[in-house]
């Protein structure tokens, strides 16, 4: 069974780190593109950070310059390392992939259960 399993988050304090980590789990041909997603309390799910395959990356302007996504292919994961958190970064985050069981068929949108990350002091 194919899915996605999201680790790191945590409490931490205004202007501190958190890395989450996302791990595919079973058999598949590719890990295509990757991303980190959060919805805070009452609010629209939104894209934080994507990554490709070939390692092209994009960022929400609101953590530019703080977050930084990352993947290492061999262990099928993908990373967000998150420095200087604010309050306002507070939300369950969810990793999501394209990911491709067979090479003869195209990729499927995975997600993972999500994990949460509460900035606070």
């Amino acid at each position: 069974q194919v899915q996605l399993v999201e680790s790191g988050g945590g409490l931490v304090q205004p202007g501190g780190s958190l890395r989450l980590s996302c791990a595919a789990s079973g058999i598949m041909f590719r890990i295509g593109t990757m991303g980190w997603y959060r919805q805070a309390p009452g609010k629209q799910r939104e894209l934080v950070a994507g990554i490709t395959i070939g390692g092209s990356t994009n960022y929400a302007d609101s953590v530019k310059g703080r977050f930084t996504i990352s993947r290492d292919n061999a262990k099928k994961t993908v990373y967000l390392q998150m420095n200087s958190l604010k309050p306002e970064d507070t939300a369950v985050y969810y990793c999501r992939g394209a990911l491709t069981i067979l090479a003869s068929e195209g990729p499927n949108d995975y997600w993972g259960q999500g994990t949460q990350v509460t900035v606070s002091s």
